[in-house]
């Protein structure tokens, strides 16, 4: 493969296989039963044959084919284990690894988007990509001024291909439901659609990576790798080792599970109030754990991940990467959300329907009963109504499985309610990281990050008597103000 495969025709062969692969192994796998085989058996083998060509097709055309096998390997997490298995092995891969561009194409941009002189930039450069994503490949290398630096280096043809591919997955979108129970993956392909501009521009990406690693500088929780240089198709910002969380979910301790969940739970809900950013892009992959900073100075890092000199996996902290997508929220979190899962903690069901009717949640064509739309909350919000939640895939496919089936009430009134659009990206984000957190197994005391972070979780008259602390703490209230230099319609 010397590019990018860009020819629309090619590609839309390739995505169009998919569908057709899969009718045909069911037709296989009856063949098979009929043949004596039992059918728990053929279901297996055909669901294996079917996820390793999944990975195999989205992995190869990268563009919007891998990025939509990245959105929705978070989501594993909601399918019946025995389904999950084959798709969990496949899916997961586009984390962190895709068939790579060869050397010479990767010269071929840097020299062209850099200069003909880029090595000279560099004290090293190593041509074998450390990942590969939808989009872009990483390098590592040393910049000319001694910093471990990271190159992305944006795939030759990419925004051609993205948009030809999202075009072609949202027509059998449909197929793809059996994936994840209870989602409609059309929505998800048109939102990914409507943002490939953003995510194609690397000067954006830059920016919104600058204003979070400024913000979060002296965070003792979250590491932010600082952008290095950036030009058109090329991306440098600073190395960051550390631990992938697909690695924390494949084989963490249950100490760093539960660490890696309470900082990504944090990260979520504190980012926008002190950016007026969401990072919109929460898969595995963008993650890394990594040890205390002292731990980190003294000594290195073992290869089993674990930390050195008795450093408690408490004091670990979360790396994020990769802020080519992001939603721009000048307030935070709208309060609404806050408001709502407040009163739904409270019993207010007629305060709760009412919020969610002015916001347009429920449309004006639609009558429900409050109590039943209480009824259908409780549920999804219970990490909220304890102390200490221990996230898990059986509570999740038990969410699924309850909304997902059409012959269940909350079925019915789910079918009945309507997502805004303002509302879309930040409803994806929030589920995607429940995924992770359901993955990762942890034990996270979200109910804290909540009272800390999103408007309107707390009365206002509790919230006046709550003291002030420096804004990196979880019980600090008061929002930093938002960053001038976000440019217009976000990143």
């Amino acid at each position: 493969m010397s590019d990018l495969p860009r020819k629309a025709v090619t590609r839309t062969a390739k995505l169009a296989a998919l569908p057709l692969g899969f009718a045909g192994r069911a037709t296989w796998g009856l063949g098979k039963r009929i043949g004596g085989r039992s059918a728990e058996l053929v279901a297996r083998e055909v669901q294996q044959r079917t996820a390793d060509q999944l990975f195999k097709t989205l992995g190869e055309l990268k563009g919007g084919a891998m990025k939509l096998g990245q959105a929705l390997s978070v989501f594993e997490s909601a399918l019946p284990e025995e389904i999950a298995g084959p798709y969990r092995a496949a899916l997961t891969k586009l984390q962190e690894a895709a068939p790579p561009l060869p050397a010479a194409t990767v010269h071929a941009v840097l020299a062209e988007r850099i200069g003909e002189d880029w090595r000279e930039y560099f004290l090293e450069f190593e041509d074998k990509p450390s990942a590969a994503a939808s989009i872009g490949q990483v390098h590592r290398g040393v910049w000319h001024d001694g910093r471990e630096v990271a190159v992305k280096v944006q795939y030759p043809g990419a925004g051609e291909a993205l948009l030809s591919d999202l075009t072609q997955l949202s027509r059998f979108a449909r197929l793809l439901g059996p994936l994840v129970p209870g989602m409609d993956i059309k929505p998800l392909i048109k939102e990914m659609r409507d943002r490939v501009s953003e995510e194609l521009d690397y000067e954006l990406e830059a920016e919104a990576q600058r204003v979070h690693a400024e913000e979060f500088a002296d965070d003792p929780d979250v590491v932010i790798p600082g952008v290095v240089h950036q030009s058109d198709q090329v991306l440098v910002t600073e190395w960051m080792d550390g631990v992938p969380l697909a690695d924390v979910i494949a084989e963490g301790t249950a100490e760093q599970r539960d660490r890696a969940g309470q900082l990504l739970a944090r990260f979520l809900f504190s980012g926008p109030a002190r950016t007026g950013l969401l990072h919109a892009d929460p898969h595995p992959g963008n993650f890394r754990l990594l040890p205390p900073a002292e731990a980190q100075e003294e000594a290195p890092e073992n290869p089993d991940g674990s930390d050195e000199e008795g450093a408690e996996a408490g004091e670990w902290r979360l790396g994020v990467l990769d802020f080519g997508t992001v939603d721009r929220l000048p307030g935070g979190l709208p309060g609404t959300i806050g408001e709502s899962l407040r009163m739904t903690l409270e019993g207010d069901a007629a305060g709760v329907y009412g919020l969610l009717r002015a916001e347009g949640f429920v449309k004006e064509s639609i009558d429900l009963e409050p109590d039943e739309v209480l009824d259908y909350l409780l549920p999804i919000i219970e990490p909220a109504q304890v102390e200490e939640f221990a996230f898990s895939r059986g509570w999740l496919r038990d969410q699924a499985a309850r909304i997902a089936d059409p012959r269940s009430p909350a079925h019915q009134l789910g079918r009945q309610l309507n997502l805004p659009p303002s509302y879309l990206l930040i409803h994806r984000v929030t589920l995607s990281t429940i995924g992770v957190l359901c993955q990762l197994g942890a034990a996270v005391r979200l109910r804290d990050e909540l009272e800390a972070w999103l408007p309107g979780f707390v009365a206002e008259s509790e919230e006046a008597e709550a003291s002030e602390e420096p804004v990196f703490t979880p019980e600090s209230r008061e929002p930093e103000p938002e960053p001038e230099s976000v440019p217009e319609g976000g990143a």
